[in-house]
């Protein structure tokens, strides 16, 4: 017991003072409904600024969108599922409402993986997640199991502040990054695979889940919908 406290009062040493780890934070208690509403605007308020001056303070640079990369490598603009932008269902959705928010705001990203073992199967190794832009990890879950009601399963959050907005990535194998992370345009962030609620399912091909949330007023992160980015950076991708 005395070890769990310890290892409790050492989580919470290193979020103070750590934004990026008090959003990871505030994250989990409004994904699972631990959270009131108002008070978790108040402090998305509250962190996205000190967010803002970390990565700055730490040698976080813009990304122009001309440097922005395909989110999955090997992978180019016609793995990106539904027809000209017909996966993305924003209706429903209300980040606020964590696991239970309905809708699909976002894109998924289909990989070559017939037996549904997590790899290539040109290559029989991970394919490898790419972070579109320039911004910094501020939530994560790098653990799943398989009776968990996650729909995200092992995901990353990003912020970028030239954008305003949080660029999500779902459904991952393995996670290479952690909040507070600085991160850039191409860089390997994690690797494709099949966690989440439905992602795990039989029926469904094994894909990266993209979205991205525009900070509204301040502290409200809505959809917005960047199929014309993916599709102008997958028609470039190698």
């Amino acid at each position: 017991m005395l070890r769990a406290w310890l290892a409790l009062l050492v989580v919470v040493a290193q979020a103070v003072g750590n934004p990026s780890a008090q959003f990871d934070a505030l994250y989990e208690s409004i994904r699972d409904g631990k959270i009131a509403r108002d008070a978790a605007r108040e402090k998305v308020r509250e962190l996205l600024p000190l967010i803002t001056q970390d990565f700055y303070a730490r040698g976080g640079k813009d990304a122009p969108k001309d440097a922005w990369r395909f989110p999955v490598e090997g992978y180019a603009a016609n793995s990106i599922g539904g027809t000209n932008g017909s996966g993305y269902l924003p209706y429903g959705y209300d980040w606020f409402d964590g696991y239970k928010s309905r809708g699909h705001p976002g894109h998924d990203i289909f990989i070559r993986d017939r037996n549904q073992d997590e790899l290539d199967d040109a290559t029989g190794k991970p394919v490898n997640v790419l972070s579109i832009s320039s911004g910094i990890v501020v939530a994560y879950s790098p653990e799943w199991k398989a009776d968990s009601i996650l729909r995200g399963g092992r995901y990353l959050y990003i912020y970028d502040p030239s954008q305003n907005g949080i660029f999500y990535y779902a459904h991952q194998r393995s996670l290479l990054v952690k909040p507070g992370d600085i991160v850039s345009p191409g860089q390997v962030i994690a690797t494709v695979g099949r966690s989440g609620r439905n992602a795990a399912a039989p029926r469904s091909p094994t894909h990266l889940h993209v979205m991205f949330l525009a900070i509204d007023g301040g502290d409200y992160p809505r959809p917005r919908d960047i199929y014309q980015d993916l599709a102008r950076l997958g028609r470039s991708a190698k």
